[in-house]
């Protein structure tokens, strides 16, 4: 990470932005040191395009299999159910989720934002699967799984078509005009609701559980945090590697509750959160099975249920954007420019394609938990992302060895998640250094776009009947759909107010806004850093028109 110091001088020096223009001199300096604004963190081992051993790596990638498959495994279990699946089914859609997952990180690592985020299923799309699911509650069918299927085939004729919706705003370039209103005071909010918008995930999840979920709480972070200080060299394996060997003695507790009997006079709810025999998954996933296109049915088309997934393909653009930040933020590269924006929701349209082909049961967005991820282990490297696909693609076609990971109990991933949402949503708050965080308009916009962006999700999300009907209720389905979608995603809403009131509100100074910094970093040619970080390998470049560079 030496390459750092010698491009300063490329864009205007950013501690000029930082200072307050009125402030006395030296008053800072009698108290103590202060620190100018960093544009990448210095203090990670490796970074973007640095990679660790391969026996490390291997590892590293294996923790990015496992941490992605909590929130796959949480989707599957609470809507598989409710469409009429059977715990078979449930192993499918496991199975082709990981699968669509391996395959989109992959293509976005090589051709993409070329960042080290994991693709993974996508909460955002469960709204419109709740008004699919009861359009097909009414009907008459001649078995539950019969529905089951039907629903399948409904949810890929859906996203097949929206995903042109992103695959048009980000090779049309629409995508990346529209970050440029962004600046720094817009992304502090956006970053940390992509983190804390997700606070359903850490401890609601968890106190299911609570004599799992706190103990595997409390382990990460004392062999994590303290117990590192104890000789160099623990130092090392227990920074990289606490989560694995946490999550192995956890996991081997809740067996050992479950098996002496601890849960058998329990409630049902608490059997399924807390024992490890209770997913089903081990015996009812095949050995061997390879997902290929259209393997639930040809896909049904209907026009009410594709706005509704419109809705959700829109969201997950906004929320992978915020990631995206993030993701450069914890991996020491510089903030991706708008034509690097552009070709990930570009791409990330075309990942939806493959999923509407390949009967995925939601759409994929880059997962907030494994950028965390790198914030906890200090590792940014790329390859040691583009070899998790590898774990997630071959687990994904070997079920029964899938299977055995994909029974890890939840609580034990709601503990890990309280600790990785937290670090991403610092990393958003890390990006107030480049503005002037004294400005009273700046704080009004923080303010307002931070606690909106919580708070309108949250009414949505309250507000919502148990069959999946959200606040908006007017005759046409599709459009509340849409509406109850987009604001049930925090980082929308932080989007829409955050860029309304900043590029509305007038500022004393450009500077305030942080826009000198923020502007380098727009234009392909603004920074020397952005063609190492950001630039296509194998010299793919050499043959693309010079438009989609």
């Amino acid at each position: 990470m030496g390459e750092t110091e010698n491009h300063h001088h490329h864009h205007p020096p950013p501690p000029q932005a930082a200072a307050p223009p009125a402030a006395p001199p030296n008053l800072a300096l009698s108290r103590g040191p202060t620190w100018t604004p960093a544009e990448q963190l210095h203090q990670l081992q490796y970074c973007i395009h640095s990679n660790p051993s391969w026996p490390q790596a291997l590892l590293l990638a294996f923790q990015h299999y496992i941490v992605n498959l909590g929130t796959t495994v949480l989707i599957a279990s609470n809507i598989v159910p409710l469409m009429g699946g059977t715990h078979g089914d449930k192993a499918r859609v496991i199975q082709v989720l990981l699968f669509m997952s391996g395959i989109n990180t992959l293509l976005q690592t090589l051709i993409g934002s070329r960042l080290p985020t994991v693709m993974g299923a996508s909460i955002a799309y469960t709204l419109p699967l709740f008004s699919i699911i009861n359009d097909y509650n009414d009907e008459d069918f001649a078995s539950p799984h019969d529905r089951f299927v039907h629903s399948m085939r409904t949810i890929q004729g859906s996203m097949i078509v929206s995903s042109f919706l992103n695959i048009i705003l980000g090779y049309g370039r629409a995508w990346g005009e529209l970050t440029r209103f962004f600046s720094p005071i817009v992304v502090v909010p956006v970053v940390c609701l992509v983190g804390l918008g997700l606070f359903a995930r850490g401890f609601p999840l968890l106190g299911n559980c609570v004599e799992i979920g706190l103990p595997m709480l409390i382990l990460l972070m004392i062999c994590q945090q303290y117990l590192k200080r104890i000789h160099s060299r623990a130092h090392l394996i227990l920074e990289r590697f606490a989560l694995l060997l946490c999550i192995g003695i956890v996991w081997a507790f809740a067996a050992i509750l479950t098996v002496s009997g601890a849960y058998n006079n329990v409630k049902p709810a608490t059997k399924q959160s807390c024992r490890t025999d209770r997913s089903f998954l081990m015996s009812s996933a095949p050995w061997i099975k390879i997902p290929y296109p259209f393997q639930w049915g040809t896909p049904i088309f209907r026009a009410s249920h594709v706005f509704g997934m419109l809705g959700a393909a829109l969201v997950s653009s906004a929320e992978s954007t915020g990631t995206f930040f993030a993701a450069a933020r914890l991996s020491g590269a510089t903030a991706p420019p708008a034509h690097v924006l552009s070709r990930s929701i570009g791409l990330q349209g075309i990942g939806m394609l493959l999923e509407g082909l390949f009967g995925s049961l939601v759409g994929t967005t880059a997962s907030v938990e494994n950028v965390g991820l790198l914030g906890l282990t200090h590792i940014g490297s790329r390859r040691v992302v583009q070899i998790s696909t590898a774990f997630m693609i071959f687990f994904s076609i070997f079920g029964k060895f899938g299977a055995f990971f994909a029974s890890i109990p939840l609580p034990i991933f709601a503990a890990i998640y309280c600790i990785l949402l937290g670090i991403v949503a610092a990393s958003g708050i890390t990006f107030i250094q480049f503005a002037n965080s004294n400005s009273m308009r700046n704080i009004y916009v923080l303010g307002v776009s931070l606690f909106l962006g919580l708070s309108i999700p949250q009414y949505f999300v309250t507000s919502r009947t148990f069959d999946g009907h959200g606040p908006v209720r007017t005759n046409a389905v599709w459009f509340n759909d849409i509406l109850n979608t987009i604001f049930s995603s925090p980082a929308t809403v932080a989007i829409i107010v955050g860029t309304l009131l900043d590029n509305t509100l007038e500022a004393n100074h450009v500077e305030d806004r942080g826009i000198p910094w923020w502007k380098p970093f727009q234009h392909s040619k603004g920074d020397v850093r952005t063609e190492e970080f950001y630039s296509y390998p194998l010299r793919i470049n050499e043959y693309l028109p010079s438009r989609f560079l």
